[in-house]
């Protein structure tokens, strides 16, 4: 039975999150206090220690958090929780309201899922990313996916641009709502399904004209829910449309996903090609070490419809080819500027739905390396393993 879907983004933040004297509360202030709380059994502080889960909350003076023992029957769980909220009282403000706030739960609820509990039908994930915006990322992905799908593949796409979402546009699916289906003892969100493409976006559940302002958590909340509470199904491809730049978007899907590979967009123009540098540096650094697929080349000539063997390289030229080669990664493919690709996007029909035409050839060419270059990968290397990082001390980091 389907029923209409209201998607619960669970985090509540008050606007000014200040206490009773006015001063400012935020996340940072709290791991600092708890980072000079040493947990007994082995002498560090409860940040290094990961004992800090990420769901601080903060309602005006009022918060709240987690904290992760090992064990249900820790002997230390009562000394510490007492020594939190001490600690909270004494070097943040008196005037918190903390006392009986603090939860106490064990690391393995807590745990992020595996790929096993995680899109158990999905063959390939594979991450869309660019180290900046403007270079044709989410347009790249639209049309990759439905690439992908008319080569008969089964193809799903999560736009996971949470303040910047475009894909309901791309598919001319902006008015779309997705419903809710029984399965068993839950009940999943349905994608919406587009040119072969089953689509989700968070664009599907908030008002078009207004904007996403959400703190990170509640984005990453977000995400997690229409990656594990959606009826994907079956998939020999699941593209994610990463948002520019690197953030906890990023740091959430590494953490959550085994990601096949990663599919990196820039244009030839310097500063493009530096933020791509970023971030391939990101993905196949030793911390998260996941494989990148190749470098895509977006806009890499301006061809007029009119003269389709001319070429004018507007944003210089071969910028790409050169980072590819100085990176010993696969150039996958060098996309033209063309009219006719801002227009299709702009009437929800992407180019590649004509493969014809100059940019559906381009499109169907680049589908067609990413398949091979997926096996390759499939075939030379070993499965991607989730990223096992400290998350509050990621979140220590980034405040610092």
């Amino acid at each position: 039975m389907r029923t209409p879907v209201s998607v619960n983004f669970a985090l509540s933040l008050s606007p000014q999150n200040q206490n009773q004297e006015g001063m400012k509360l935020y996340p940072k202030l709290i791991l600092d206090a708890l980072a000079r709380v040493r947990y007994p059994g082995s002498g560090r502080n409860l940040v290094e220690a990961g004992m800090v889960d990420d769901d601080i909350r903060i309602e005006g003076h009022r918060v709240s958090f987690s904290l992760l023992f090992d064990k249900p029957n820790d002997p230390f769980i009562r000394s510490v929780v007492k020594a939190a909220e001490t600690a909270v009282l004494t070097y943040v403000s008196p005037e918190i309201d903390i006392r009986g706030r603090i939860s106490v739960a064990n690391r393995s609820v807590v745990a992020p899922a595996g790929a096993e509990g995680l899109l158990p039908g999905v063959k390939n994930i594979l991450a869309i990313a660019s180290g900046k915006g403007g270079v044709g990322k989410s347009t790249l992905a639209a049309n990759l996916a439905v690439a992908l799908a008319a080569m008969g593949y089964r193809t799903g796409l999560l736009d996971a641009d949470i303040f910047g979402p475009s894909q309901p546009k791309m598919f001319q699916v902006e008015d779309a709502r997705p419903s809710l289906e029984k399965a068993g003892e839950r009940e999943f969100i349905q994608p919406v399904e587009k040119y072969g493409v089953k689509l989700l976006s968070i664009g599907f559940f908030v008002n078009r004209d207004d904007a996403v302002l959400w703190r990170g958590a509640m984005a990453v909340n977000a995400l997690k829910q229409l990656v594990s509470e959606a009826g994907w199904g079956a998939l020999d491809y699941f593209l994610i449309d990463l948002p520019p730049g690197t953030s906890d978007i990023h740091l959430t899907l590494v953490q959550t996903l085994v990601i096949t590979g990663v599919v990196v967009v820039c244009t030839p123009q310097a500063v493009a090609l530096a933020d791509a540098r970023k971030a391939i540096s990101m993905f196949a650094g030793e911390k998260v070490n996941v494989p990148i697929l190749g470098l895509v080349e977006n806009m890499a000539w301006f061809t007029p419809a009119e003269l389709p063997e001319n070429k004018y390289f507007l944003f210089g030229r071969e910028g790409g080819v050169r980072l590819a080669k100085e990176l010993n990664i696969p150039l996958l493919g060098q996309i033209p500027l063309v009219q006719s690709i801002c227009e299709s996007g702009d009437r929800g029909e992407p180019s590649a739905l004509h493969p014809e035409t100059l940019t559906g050839a381009a499109f169907h060419d680049l589908a067609r390396r990413v398949t091979q270059q997926t096996c390759r990968r499939n075939e030379e290397r070993p499965p991607t393993q989730r990223v096992a990082t400290n998350r509050n001390m990621d979140a220590r980091q980034r405040n610092n």
